[in-house]
């Protein structure tokens, strides 16, 4: 039996910038939570520790992993999990999430996000790796729609029905990256609302929202770019409404890892956030 933590707030929160902490710990902003990236705290001390158990006495705490290679075809790093298991235990958040992608093969990590073939062969391998990550960390864990820019003619199921029979077979939640969905929609032509309601939407635990970046491809056709560098786009703000139709209120997470931001230009983003988690336009 997992361990089942308490649930974030339904409400909008930001990521923790290291620019922002002396900001954040003076002035406190009304906000529902932070998140961090797991692989920047997995040390036994420093300045960054010091900082987030200030931060987690305040606020409730979502932590994103990065790192993991859920979907790569080797098996996992036992010993970054561990770490991983030692980060949860020391800090306790109210949800953890990773991707589903890969990034490591033949030993050499990428720093990357790369996409799956969604095969029988691929399912089986995912949800043995979820199986074990959440029986080592004794959680549910929530995995993230990906960003996509090419697809595998060798993929047997869609993206959707994977995402769903992944769910089904381990018991994991969903993040749902709306901006993923956005981008992945635009760039292979297909319908983001049709596409969100292929979805589990039931077993949401999180939502993020961020920017892209917008380039053409060699047919000439837009291709977008998850960059998490620009304010959240008109098309995501809309499509995050809608998602809100099927979902009710849910932890939404603004996301900004690059060119990021004063505190407060971050802020009045979330802000619009929780005046649509409340119903209000």
């Amino acid at each position: 039996m997992l361990n089942s933590a308490p649930s974030l707030p339904p409400r909008a929160g930001l990521g923790l910038k290291s620019s922002h902490v002396g900001e954040v710990l003076q002035t406190r902003p009304d906000l529902g939570f932070f998140e961090v990236h797991a692989e920047n705290y997995l040390v036994d001390g420093g300045p960054l520790h010091h900082t987030l158990a200030r931060i987690r006495d305040h606020y409730p705490l979502s932590i994103h992993g990065v790192g993991l290679s859920i979907g790569a075809d080797a098996p996992l790093d036992t010993a970054h999990l561990d770490a991983l298991a030692g980060l949860l235990q020391r800090y306790q958040p109210q949800s953890f999430s990773e991707h589903l992608a890969w990034s490591s093969h033949g030993g050499v990590f990428l720093n990357d996000l790369l996409p799956l073939p969604y095969t029988p062969a691929t399912l089986q391998r995912v949800c043995d790796h979820i199986d074990q990550v959440q029986t080592r960390l004794q959680r549910r864990m929530l995995l993230e729609n990906p960003a996509t820019y090419v697809e595998f003619a060798a993929s047997t199921l869609d993206e959707p029905g994977f995402i769903l029979e992944v769910i089904r077979r381990t018991g994991c939640g969903l993040l749902l990256d709306v901006n993923n969905v956005h981008v992945s929609c635009v760039n292979h032509h297909r319908d983001a609302h049709a596409y969100l309601q292929a979805l589990p939407l039931d077993q949401v635990g999180e939502i993020h929202l961020a920017g892209f970046a917008e380039q053409v491809d060699g047919a000439g056709d837009p291709l977008l770019i998850d960059s998490h560098g620009a304010p959240v786009a008109p098309a995501v703000w809309d499509l995050y409404a809608h998602a809100l139709t099927l979902t009710g209120p849910v932890a939404t997470l603004v996301e900004r890892d690059n060119d990021v931001p004063a505190l407060p230009v971050l802020l009045a983003e979330a802000r619009v956030a929780d005046q649509m988690l409340r119903g209000r336009p």
